[in-house]
């Protein structure tokens, strides 16, 4: 959940690593810290709230040195403040640790220290390693790089680590569990390191993403040499970055979550790229072809995720069983992996993160890999750790996400899901070549229908002022269009703080109904379709109670247009489409009316972007 980002090389650590902490934000921003490496001591920086804080402070300080680590917190052990921000030093300010994780059995560990003589400062976790490193290389009489090693073979729990110390100046150790971390291997000998590629791009395109239990030492005399936890060494794999860096920018939009809401035309085009043709009448997912005959074979398909991720797989599980005829069950990661579940060989378990580290979906493939299942992933980066541990997967290439509400992502997740259930539709047989070939057509056009959806931007900007003062917000949906009323619910509530439950519209007389008053919203995809006129009768329920309806429907309908005290409008498609489309103007009223209540539409409070603890 934090942003790790550190330097060592012939430039000036500190403009590099405070800027890579301000692209890191989004993972983190309760507090930020740096230390650097100065005339053979280390100079400590740390303040509570945003990067932005902690530049003001630093900016009448000496802030010079060659060697530097950062942090931006998302706090997980001890409240938000100055004492409790990263980096944390050894009792005697040799070593400098920065932590993204959780260790465990930090309680243990705290006593045993304390019962030495070792003070705390903080209540944090990561306090306890820094000086349980610098115990072992006392007592050991060893360099604070193994020192680090032999303490996190006492260490339960997750961690990305990034150490340095005052008696090493052209050092740095790295270490990571269950946490992303990425080194940059800059042209003049430079290195650089990160929680994600985003710090990095700027430098450099060669990286080394770590694996678990990985620790790396970087010399600016030896270079690069990783070795395991138990001291093994290994052979580096290095990357190619296919970031560009003007994706990491607002690109004259006010927020990033409203650019990358209208990048969405782009991002799903992008996703089904070089995937379909419909004049031709193909479609391919490269990742996933040798698998295919398994996933038709297979008892059932598990779509494991969490958050809007879910709610994508929930849309996939909707596809999937209407056009493959496929048994789908779709899984929060979090319950998975501790409920027991009856997992083995002959099922399929499929990840959708859009980090790709997800603490909980990583754990619960673990689980479904440990019990014999085929493990697949779909998710938008490249390298991270869902990638690598599946047997195959797909990558969405949406490009880079920095919004903490996740927008782009969500769509292309849906994407990469449909053309899943097209193409095992068509090589099961499930699905006539009319219809295939038409699907195809429409889901080639959904991009410029989304950028007349876009067009209603200042529609729904009007609207959104109607309630923003709203307290409570209802959202229904049927069929594939209730996971739509889900994502909705949680995009108002995540950036506005307006309390909104996503509900299957016929499950509206099974308790909510109770709530509807002349002061509730209600949001209602009502789209043409098989469900339509249950819809309609829904709406007139609500308005029977005079709660205020506001209806996405189909370019056109007159019907509900006469009923709803608001409606936008999106272009006609086939109905397992109409996700990619009900979902915009959702997106766009969330960010209008955060915006409005003068939230912080970017980072939310209490989140952040890339859950990596549970």
């Amino acid at each position: 959940m934090c942003g790790i980002v550190a330097y060592i090389g012939k430039k000036e650590a500190y403009p590099i690593v405070l800027k890579g902490l301000k692209r890191l934000e989004y993972r983190g921003y309760d507090s930020a810290g740096i230390a650097l490496i100065q005339n053979d001591a280390i100079t400590l920086l740390k303040k509570q709230g945003k990067v932005s804080n902690l530049e003001d402070f630093a900016s009448k300080l000496d802030t010079s040195g060659f060697c530097g680590i950062g942090h931006t917190r998302w706090a997980t052990h001890g409240a938000p403040n100055d004492i409790n921000a990263h980096p944390h030093l050894s009792m005697d300010e040799e070593i400098a640790l920065i932590h993204n994780g959780i260790i465990e059995n930090y309680d243990i560990l705290k006593k045993e220290l304390l019962s030495k003589g070792y003070i705390f400062k903080s209540e944090t976790d990561t306090e306890v390693l820094v000086h349980l490193t610098d115990h072992i290389s006392k007592t050991e009489n060893v360099w604070f790089g193994e020192a680090l090693r032999l303490a996190l073979s006492h260490v339960v729990g997750a961690y990305a680590i990034v150490a340095i110390s005052k008696k090493y100046p052209n050092r740095m150790v790295a270490a990571r569990k269950s946490s992303p971390l990425v080194v940059g291997v800059g042209a003049d000998g430079d290195f650089y390191l990160a929680s994600d590629a985003t710090p990095i791009v700027e430098y450099t395109k060669k990286v080394v993403y770590l694996d678990d239990e990985e620790i790396a030492v970087i010399d600016l005399n030896e270079g690069l040499k990783l070795y395991n936890i138990a001291d093994q060494p290994k052979t580096p794999f290095f990357q190619q970055l296919e970031m560009e860096l003007e994706a990491l920018e607002k690109g004259g939009y006010e927020h990033f979550m409203l650019k990358e809401i209208h990048e969405q035309p782009r991002s799903i085009h992008d996703c089904f790229r070089g995937r379909l043709n419909a004049e031709e009448g193909w479609v391919s997912l490269g990742g996933i072809r040798e698998y295919e005959q398994k996933m038709m074979q297979a008892n059932r398909l598990i779509m494991i995720a969490c958050g809007t991720s879910w709610h994508a797989g929930l849309v996939g599980e909707y596809l999937i069983e209407d056009l493959a005829r496929i048994n789908v069950e779709v899984e929060y990661a979090s319950e998975f992996r501790y409920r027991n579940p009856i997992v083995n060989e002959n099922d399929v378990v499929i990840a959708i993160s859009q980090s790709g580290e997800t603490a909980d979906t990583l754990a619960a493939l673990e689980l479904a890999k440990s019990r014999g299942a085929t493990i697949l992933g779909i998710c938008n980066v490249v390298g991270s750790s869902i990638s690598r541990i599946t047997d195959a997967g797909s990558y969405t290439h949406a490009g880079p996400e920095i919004g903490v509400a996740s927008t782009k992502a969500f769509t292309a997740q849906v994407t990469v899901l449909t053309l899943m259930a097209l193409s095992l539709a068509q090589k099961k047989g499930t699905i006539s070549d009319t219809n295939f070939r038409m699907l195809l057509a429409e889901l080639e056009a959904i991009p410029e229908k989304v950028k007349i959806v876009l067009e209603a931007n200042d529609k729904i900007e009007a609207i959104a002022k109607e309630y923003k003062d709203a307290r409570n917000a209802l959202y229904l949906g049927r069929g594939s269009s209730f996971p739509v009323a889900l994502e909705g619910a949680l995009k108002l509530k995540e950036i506005s703080y307006i309390h909104a439950e996503g509900y299957p519209a016929a499950e509206m007389k099974h308790g909510p109904i109770a709530l509807i008053d002349e002061e509730m919203p209600v949001f209602v995809i009502a789209t043409q379709g098989a469900s339509y006129e249950k819809v309609v009768s829904n709406i007139q329920e609500v308005k029977a109670r005079k709660g205020k309806i506001i209806a996405i429907i189909t370019e056109g309908d007159t019907t509900v247009k006469e009923m709803a005290d608001h409606y936008i409008e999106i272009p006609e498609t086939n109905e397992y489409l109409v996700p990619l489309l009900a979902t915009i103007p959702l997106q766009l009223l969330s960010y209008h009316i955060a915006v409005m209540r003068g939230c912080n539409v970017d980072q939310p409070r209490n989140l952040a972007k890339s859950v990596t603890v549970e």
